[in-house]
């Protein structure tokens, strides 16, 4: 049965056109008005029309904890986060592990320690989890818990990084499933509010069973590429996983994820350059070195798998764009922070994407101008990665950023969020290069009716308005996902809706 999308208006302000949709694919493209309108059809009342979002780099699960979790984004100190926490201890249940996230140590003046989360709760665990997701801090009652051996926290006592900091994070994802997948259902449809219709959800978990349970049980509002990690590989391929699998109607196996530096914000990205108080490593880590990598990558390539290398530090991205090219086969490399002048052509000659989060940009500018100082001018260098002729494509890597595009976008083009002055303008794309990295169809005949009606024009719109854009509409091969209420016809909105509260 085809329907009709009504009065939607083009970008860059064309006249109004109606969009045929048949088998969630979009059939045909008329000036408006040529046909009587259907019961199913959808009136968008003029509203510009674009192919729906993308965020290419998330963690779904973790995204959905943390909105539950003590917020400490707004911490200028260690003395503040303890602040923080100590205020919002008295509403969590005795039992639980009081968990804060989203701090940023980078510039701090005084450090973190678990004596001073121990002067909050000396007999409950206090795990905080920094907005990178890269490092814990513990008190003495977390690191007792979770069976930290005493050498394995660094000189900053109480503080894990990278694996160590990892293998906490996955012992607090404790909520029972049932509980986990409410909230990963709600974090969609929050999404599919801000216009999004797929994301690549990069867990650091089994993820097969997590989506197959959830499509099972109606899990329909976004498309969803569900990463593989190393520790998982032989699993995935003694099941036959390989990328671009469909488990379900919306979900399918993504591409094999590796890690092989930190971050920023933790002193980790592996640079070529010395960090400038960081004795105990000055360079950052590598947590997987070329030799390493070559292998690991091979097998998940020969098994079918697409693969995407996590490098943040410009050394870290030099070494796996080393084992693209040994490996003679393209790939993503997530987050590309800081790549070396020499290494943006190479992305271009491999066929290697970058996977790149705006945002983090004005999230890790002042920390970048402290910890790589005379270098962040090649930092989140989108510009010269496109005019190299790589491809990007962008996220937010939630819960590091929201999970919002609108921000990426907003970021992407103007490098800044406020009265600041923009963070190195000279490395912004355009709108439309944004949105082409943010997107995967086009509103084309033959495209998959995955769109999205907005209130204003984003070519015309500055960066305060990309950020907050109004989203009337999003459809998933033409099904609502979304409608705002100040859409006055949406008989396909009620409909879903009935559906909804009968299953």
């Amino acid at each position: 049965m085809t329907r009709v999308i009504r009065n939607a208006r083009p970008l860059g302000g064309h006249e109004p056109i109606d969009l045929m949709v048949d088998e969630g694919l979009i059939t045909g493209i008329l000036p408006a008005g040529i046909d009587a309108p259907g019961p199913d059809d959808l009136d968008v009342e003029g509203r510009f029309i674009m192919p729906g979002l993308w965020d290419e780099h998330v963690h779904l699960t973790q995204w959905a904890q943390h909105r539950r979790r003590i917020d400490l984004s707004e911490a200028h100190s260690a003395a503040e986060a303890v602040a923080i926490v100590r205020s919002a201890a008295g509403s969590t249940a005795a039992d639980e592990v009081i968990v804060g996230v989203g701090f940023r140590d980078g510039l701090w003046p005084d450090a973190p320690s678990a004596g001073l989360l121990d002067a909050i709760a000396l007999d409950r665990a206090i795990v905080l989890i920094s907005a990178d997701v890269h490092c814990v801090w513990l008190n003495s009652a977390a690191l007792v818990r979770f069976g930290v051996d005493e050498g394995t926290a660094d000189s900053s006592d109480g503080v894990l990084r990278e694996d160590a900091a990892f293998a906490i994070t996955a012992l607090l994802d404790s909520a029972p499933d049932d509980e986990l997948d409410r909230w990963v259902g709600d974090a969609a449809r929050e999404a599919a509010a801000r216009g999004v219709v797929g994301v690549v959800d990069l867990e650091m978990r089994w993820n097969l069973d997590d989506w197959l349970r959830r499509s099972t049980a109606g899990f329909d509002a976004l498309r969803v590429e569900f990463g593989v990690y190393p520790q998982h590989l032989d699993r995935a391929i003694s099941q036959g996983l390989r990328s671009g699998l469909a488990v379900s109607r919306t979900v399918s196996v993504g591409p094999l994820k590796v890690i092989t530096d930190g971050s920023l914000n933790t002193r980790t990205a592996y640079c070529c350059d010395p960090y400038p108080d960081a004795p105990a490593a000055p360079y950052g880590l590598l947590n997987v070195t070329p030799c390493d990598l070559h292998p690991l990558l091979a097998r998940g390539r020969d098994a079918g798998f697409d693969l995407a290398v996590h490098a943040i530090g410009d050394a870290a991205n030099r070494l796996a764009l080393d084992v693209f090219a040994k490996l003679g086969c393209g790939g993503r490399i997530e987050h590309a922070q800081l790549v070396h002048e020499s290494d943006f052509d190479r992305f271009a000659l491999l066929g290697v994407t970058a996977s790149v989060q705006p945002e983090h940009a004005l999230d890790d500018r002042d920390v970048a101008e402290k910890h790589w100082p005379g270098r962040t001018q090649r930092s989140f260098a989108l510009r010269s990665l496109l005019d190299a002729g790589a491809r990007i494509v962008l996220g937010s890597d939630a819960p590091v950023a929201p999970l919002d595009p609108w921000m990426a976008i907003a970021a992407a083009t103007a490098r800044t969020r406020d009265e600041r002055p923009a963070f190195h303008p000279e490395q912004a794309i355009s709108v439309v290069e944004a949105i082409a990295a943010s997107t995967r169809t086009h509103v084309a005949v033959g495209e998959p009716a995955d769109l999205i009606a907005v209130d204003v024009d984003p070519l015309a719109a500055d960066h305060r308005a990309l950020r907050t854009m109004p989203v009337a509409a999003t459809m998933l091969a033409g099904d609502l996902t979304h409608a705002d209420s100040a859409l006055s016809y949406s008989a396909m909105w009620e409909k879903r809706n009935q559906r909804s509260s009968s299953s």
